[in-house]
């Protein structure tokens, strides 16, 4: 039973510290855009990754 007197404040501070990072994380501005990352998911991307030293590339692998 003596358990219930470091567990309850111990779960008080764990609670206290998630709603400290929560607004925390509002006022740093984390959830200011949260469309652009879905939408960039979907966005094609034509570029080609760049050339390794020392390999060719064929005109059949373009």
């Amino acid at each position: 039973m003596s358990i219930i007197f470091v567990l309850i404040p111990l779960g008080l501070v764990v609670v206290g510290l998630g709603i400290w990072a929560f607004f925390w994380a509002a006022g740093s501005g984390q959830f200011d855009d949260l469309e652009t990352p879905a939408w960039r998911i979907l966005m094609d991307d034509d570029r080609r990754p760049p050339q390794q030293p020392g390999k060719e590339v064929d005109d059949d692998e373009r």
